[in-house]
């Protein structure tokens, strides 16, 4: 087993190149909008991911800025969730999705819907 470091100034969600890109051009035709992400529980396992695009983050959110073009607000009840996740744009087949490379996941459902954590 190893021991991993909480580190408060890690930020919390990271994106790859590919969801960044995913990303400015769902957010070029949206003036002055950003990606908020947060968690519900959901499912047979717990928590599902949610992506929105919104005007504003609300009251708490922890803001980021992975890049100049991208905003990112992560729900304040998802950041212990979420810390050291990583979300990625893959195609899969004739599909593209969004990924979340979440280290906190423990147990996903058998169709993706819903993960739970430690």
């Amino acid at each position: 087993m190893s021991v991993t470091n909480f580190d408060p100034n890690a930020q919390a969600v990271t994106m790859t190149e590919t969801a960044l890109r995913h990303f400015e051009r769902a957010l070029s035709s949206a003036d002055d909008k950003l990606v908020r992400l947060s968690t519900r529980e959901s499912g047979c396992t717990g928590y599902a991911y949610v992506l929105d695009l919104v005007d504003a983050s609300e009251p708490g959110d922890v803001v980021l800025h992975p890049n100049e073009k991208v905003t990112l607000a992560v729900a304040p009840d998802a950041v212990t969730i979420l810390r050291g996740t990583e979300i990625d744009y893959v195609n899969e087949g004739v599909n593209s999705v969004v990924k979340f490379n979440n280290p906190n996941v423990v147990a996903e459902c058998g169709c993706g819907e819903s993960f739970s954590i430690a």
